[in-house]
């Protein structure tokens, strides 16, 4: 089962694990949510895709390192945002969860 909003998601942070069944992105934001910036990071960096470059640069952003960020928010086509962390990772939950309602 996949969150069918941001509340929703947060509901799964009480998990030990994410759902098996979830995809990379949501695994990734999960880890995030989480705290486990490692296994968050080691997921986005093996994502190929714009989405997967935006958890990366989100993470390096995160972590204090603009210049790795901005790569990688170019790389996503996306500006340098100017909301705060927890902002972005509620909306990149929601684009996620709208990007693979829309994929069903």
């Amino acid at each position: 089962m996949f969150p069918k909003d941001f509340n929703h998601f947060l509901e799964y942070l009480s998990s030990d694990n994410p759902p098996k069944e979830w995809p990379l992105v949501l695994k990734a934001l999960w880890f995030d949510a989480k705290g486990n910036w490692k296994a968050s990071h080691d997921i986005a960096q093996d994502m190929h895709n714009k989405l997967g470059s935006w958890i990366h640069a989100y993470l390096h952003r995160k972590e204090g390192d603009e210049f790795n960020a901005g790569y990688w928010y170019r790389s996503a086509k996306r500006p340098i945002p100017t909301i705060t962390l927890d902002e972005e990772l509620k909306q990149m939950v929601e684009f996620a969860i709208l990007d693979i309602q829309f994929k069903r």
